[in-house]
């Protein structure tokens, strides 16, 4: 794909369309088409007409593991979803009834989409396009986790999703999301694993480039005691590591962290 070239259009598979399908779409065929079409490139799948077959041709991979951590309805919850990119979790915890969702993203994804795919994004271009179609109330904000007291408020339900591996300090980004947090509330994290068969606390340094091509982003590998321990010294009460997967060949984490 080079440098200004569309993302392909290509059919979703089954792992893709199980998660796409929990978010529904009422959107007529020739709008959900230009919708699709509208965005240079899309992370997340969004299943914009199921009947017709129309999604957008997400690269995230199988997020299958991440669903049965997700509350089955928010209602009454607010929920702040850290590096949301198009969104797709921000604009579930909307449809399973939310009070109020906030989403930020420092839209630095630019920079690796250019990399590994060669396409030049302005940012934000697939959150608008969703947020439009569903009439949304998700409050969009460009923003750095590093800022995230500029939010000046407190949410029930935090993600953090596929960004812990791409900051140089992740100790201090838990910190940062820990006072976000209100009392008693959740951080569901999700990251960027280890293969070690046993490698106690240690977190693994990445080498530059070794775990996908063209992205400098991605700096750390984390084990279950090695995450827990970040997690004690950002100050969260507990920590439940939930699943260990590995996706398309790379090791993946998820762990819910509750406030004290």
């Amino acid at each position: 794909m080079g440098v200004g070239e569309a993302q392909p259009i290509v059919a979703p598979t089954p792992a893709e369309r199980a998660v796409a399908d929990l978010l529904e779409f009422l959107a007529a065929p020739a709008e959900a088409r230009a919708v699709r079409d509208g965005v240079p490139f899309w992370f997340h799948t969004f299943a914009l007409n199921r009947r017709e077959g129309i999604y957008t041709p997400g690269v995230a991979r199988d997020h299958r593991y991440r669903i049965p951590a997700l509350p089955e309805r928010f209602d009454g919850l607010s929920v702040l979803d850290v590096g949301t990119f198009d969104g797709f979790y921000a604009f579930l915890a909307e449809s399973r009834g939310a009070r109020h969702v906030t989403a930020i993203d420092n839209e630095q994804y630019r920079l690796w989409v250019r990399a590994r795919w060669g396409i030049e994004l302005r940012g934000g271009e697939g959150f608008r396009a969703i947020h439009a179609l569903r009439s949304s109330d998700v409050e969009y904000h460009r923003l750095d986790a590093f800022d995230l007291e500029a939010l000046g408020e407190c949410f029930d339900v935090v993600y953090c999703f596929g960004i812990l591996h791409r900051v140089e300090n992740p100790l201090a980004l838990l910190r940062l999301i820990r006072a976000r947090v209100a009392p008693g509330g959740d951080v569901l994290v999700e990251t960027y694993g280890s293969t070690a068969p046993d490698n106690g606390a240690a977190i693994d340094v990445l080498e530059p480039r070794a775990i996908y091509p063209g992205d400098d982003y991605v700096y750390w590998g984390f084990g279950a005691a090695g995450l827990k321990r970040l997690a004690a010294h950002a100050g969260f009460a507990s920590v439940e590591v939930i699943d260990r997967p590995i996706v398309d060949g790379h090791p993946r984490i998820l762990a819910s962290m509750r406030a004290a």
